[in-house]
């Protein structure tokens, strides 16, 4: 049998205050008015706007078929195959990426397979394994890493766009 005062039933004197409260003096309630706030000065850069938006594969995680945009930084601890254009891509020592990735930099720890375009840097650490199409802007390769494929330099073109290189070195 249940009481009154059960966990199913609500209790009418919980919910009630115990001492009445005194109505406020005019002047209390005068000085407990929210005070204006001033209008905020417009915001010049759209950029600092926005969050970036981050995406992160744990480490038992595979993802298979998908195309990933809109994604300020991809951080892969897992196994994707897919299509990425970023602004980062972080590739972890557990990480594999297979696909295609067009990117601004590119830090890889772990295993890179595929083509893979990087407009600004790409850091392949001594843990590192990259091989497809690889074209970068600038690159740093650390020992032990290992680089596999056709790999091109890209230039700045006159209006400062990056092309790929042609002719011999």
């Amino acid at each position: 049998m249940l009481q009154k005062d059960s966990l199913f039933r609500r209790n009418e004197s919980f919910f009630r205050s115990p001492t009445p409260v005194p109505p406020a003096s005019p002047a209390a309630a005068a000085a407990e008015t929210p005070k204006p706030v001033e209008a905020a000065k417009p915001v010049v850069d759209k950029h600092d706007e926005r969050k970036e938006s981050k995406l992160i594969v744990g480490p038992d995680i595979k993802m298979k078929g998908v195309e990933i945009a809109d994604c300020d930084t991809l951080v892969v601890e897992g196994r994707i195959e897919a299509t990425l254009d970023s602004r980062v891509l972080q590739i972890t020592q557990t990480g594999v990426f297979c696909g295609t990735v067009a990117v601004d930099t590119a830090e890889i720890h772990g295993k890179l397979e595929g083509d893979l375009t990087v407009r600004k840097q790409l850091v392949i650490h001594a843990t590192g394994k990259v091989s497809g199409k690889i074209r970068y802007a600038k690159i740093k390769v650390e020992e032990g890493a290992e680089l596999a494929g056709e790999i091109s330099m890209m230039e700045r073109g006159p209006q400062g766009v990056l092309v790929k290189r042609t002719g011999t070195q």
